[in-house]
């Protein structure tokens, strides 16, 4: 790779690592026969957390955008694990929920994905994960995040 003076090379570290703990999860879940993926965990995560949020809540909170986000409640929906209902009488704003059906994909999958979580931050320390969302933070602001 290239690597100018004084620059540090870090988005093929990034993706690697978004790589193999994405193939890892996809595993895991096969392996307890949940049918879904990483980017659908992170929906049904936050809709464990809070039910009834809004398409654009999920997308804020997930990291990624709304046509993303909708495609995801798609495949969410046509697998049984969400419905979208009315925000009351707004017909075009909807609330995304679990259904029984997502609810106990959440308790199959949540174990997994806490065990995975631990083995990935076997021998690092509490001050090393700070240190580390205050680096990835930096980053993405220095980049042009918000």
């Amino acid at each position: 790779m290239l690597e100018e003076k004084g620059s540090k090379i870090f988005g093929a570290y990034l993706d690697r690592t978004i790589r193999v703990v994405r193939l890892d999860l996809i595993r895991r879940f096969k392996e307890v026969g949940a049918d879904i993926t990483p980017e659908q965990w992170i929906i049904l995560s936050s809709l464990s957390e809070q039910d009834g949020q809004s398409q654009s809540e999920l997308a804020n909170g997930s990291f990624k955008n709304a046509p993303t986000v909708s495609r995801i409640i798609d495949l969410l929906c046509d697998k049984g694990l969400t419905v979208r209902k009315r925000f009351g009488n707004e017909k075009r704003r909807k609330k995304i929920l679990l259904t029984e059906k997502g609810k106990t994909t959440i308790k199959q999958v949540l174990p997994v994905v806490i065990s995975a979580r631990k083995q990935g931050w076997e021998g690092l320390s509490d001050q090393d994960y700070e240190d580390f969302i205050r680096i990835i933070n930096t980053i993405f602001k220095n980049i042009g995040g918000e």
